[in-house]
């Protein structure tokens, strides 16, 4: 996996109902397409509302809608989100492919029947940046380091490792999709080294017994990690309110360190933990809408759009799509899409959650969408195919108020598609700081949910577990400490 180039089945308009994912995120994960007709309560995928009727929108509704959700004007600056910094966009869609890695080859996925139940249990243990270790893709670590991953680039400038045809040696192909997350991959690699390289420095995570080195710095950048998805992006993203609903801190034993507690209404499984469609097919892709048309990545390179609908083999200084080695003097600089208080650069926010979606993303280019180019018509398809229920059935079912129709504004009234629910509650409710209360605790039982039945997790191995490492603020961990630490992206290009 990922030392050469592998053959993907590109996904057609029709695909959507379970032809084999390619390798971009745009495609399906394996195990989603025979989700309708699974009759399990276990499995890779699976239902929270198990019990609701789907609703099918036809193909001319989904096209009506879709040409509804355009964002006008693209990146105009009442529609950016000040709350929320535009590289939590990115820290999103990474933790949406460490939480379904897939290392399986498109010939495995066509030839097991049996995805829905055989595959892993969904994790954020970094196994897309990790692999299966060293001892099994040694290709991706340095043998000059033990335990150290292997770091690209040239002309002093870093860059994920490469074959001679310009294929990233990672754990997950898809984190080379766009420039922003593949960046960010190499920021994760980065932190990695660095821990290994400064193991000694901190008590806390000296090697265990039977841990080696290695074993002792994956654990301590796992457990921090974990905590950026939890207290940093997924606060952000659902709200103080939604996030103390579902996660709260309790004492273990009198006068005992405090220890968190995830409070579970909806996400419930009967044997192992799964990802919900409702989840992954609607609510979780909220981050489409905070994607920015453009962005300006660095002092040298000027403000381009995040992608055009050429193949970046034909404009490959014109747009920040992936798959391909880092263009010159295209290093990133964290300080436009983190808040590292007062690093040079201008802090780019996300835009706004809501249905307008940038225009760049209803005409991607084709080695990121083959075959249907909109992002937008494929979540609503996907969403159908997928038959999952109304955002109104949804909210009742949680025992939410549902939209009206006039809140709602579809091009006709009546049942909307939940992904779209999702977006129209977050801007309507909350004016696109954060999602609202439908998407916001589907979103945040399942991260949670699979968070703390994780074995390895720190809410399971270490239950008042807090993070050590070097920190703005004590016993807090957040994106900008990481980067902070490994010292990657801070300065001028």
């Amino acid at each position: 996996m990922g030392v050469s180039d592998r053959p993907e089945q590109k996904e057609t308009p029709a695909a959507g109902q379970g032809g084999p994912p390619g390798r971009s995120h745009s495609s399906l994960p394996r195990g989603l397409g025979a989700l309708p007709g699974s009759p399990l309560h276990e499995g890779r995928f699976g239902r929270m509302f198990r019990r609701l009727p789907p609703f099918v929108p036809g193909e001319d509704q989904i096209e009506a809608l879709a040409r509804t959700m355009v964002e006008r004007p693209p990146d105009a600056s009442g529609g950016d989100n000040e709350a929320i910094p535009a590289g939590y966009t990115y820290l999103g869609q990474f933790v949406d492919h460490d939480l379904t890695f897939d290392p399986q080859s498109s010939l495995d996925r066509q030839n097991d029947p049996d995805a829905l139940v055989s595959f892993r249990s969904p994790r954020f243990d970094l196994d897309c940046v990790y692999g299966r270790g060293p001892a099994d893709q040694p290709y991706l670590y340095d043998r000059r380091g033990p335990g150290a991953f292997l770091v690209g680039g040239r002309g002093g400038e870093l860059d994920l490792p490469r074959n001679p045809r310009e294929t990233a040696i990672i754990g997950d192909p898809r984190n080379d999709e766009n420039v922003f997350v593949s960046q960010l991959h190499l920021t994760m690699m980065l932190f990695h080294n660095k821990v290994l390289e400064r193991l000694p420095e901190f008590p806390q995570a000296a090697p265990r017994a039977g841990e080696s080195p290695f074993e002792a710095a994956q654990r301590t950048v796992r457990h921090h990690y974990q905590w950026i998805v939890v207290h940093d992006f997924l606060r952000r993203v659902v709200g103080d309110r939604t996030f103390g609903s579902v996660l709260a801190r309790e004492p273990q034993a009198p006068g005992g360190e405090p220890v968190e507690k995830a409070d579970l209404r909806f996400f419930r499984w009967r044997n192992a933990p799964f990802v919900p469609v409702e989840f992954s097919a609607a609510a979780y892709r909220f981050g489409h809408s905070m994607v920015r048309g453009g962005y300006k990545i660095n002092t040298s390179v000027p403000p381009l759009p995040t992608f055009t609908p050429e193949p970046v083999n034909e404009n490959p200084l014109g747009h920040f799509g992936g798959f391909r080695r880092l263009p010159a003097r295209w290093q990133v600089e964290w300080p436009r899409f983190f808040d590292l208080g007062g690093a040079p650069g201008e802090l780019q926010p996300s835009r706004r959650i809501d249905t307008g979606i940038v225009p760049p993303l209803h005409e991607l280019p084709p080695e990121v969408a083959p075959g249907m180019s909109s992002l937008v018509r494929r979540n609503l398809t996907r969403g159908a195919r997928l038959g999952l229920p109304s955002g109104q059935a949804v909210a009742r079912a949680m025992g939410f108020s549902p939209l009206t129709d006039d809140e709602l504004a579809l091009p006709e009234p009546g049942p909307a598609p939940l992904w779209y629910y999702v977006l129209r509650e977050a801007g309507h409710l909350h004016r696109g700081r954060h999602l609202g209360p439908v998407g916001g605790h589907i979103v945040a039982e399942v991260l949670l949910g699979l968070l703390h039945a994780d074995p390895a997790s720190y809410p399971a191995t270490e239950p008042g577990w807090r993070p050590f490492l070097p920190s703005e603020n004590d016993g807090d961990f957040t994106m900008s400490d990481l980067i902070r630490f490994t010292g990657f992206g801070l300065t001028p290009v």
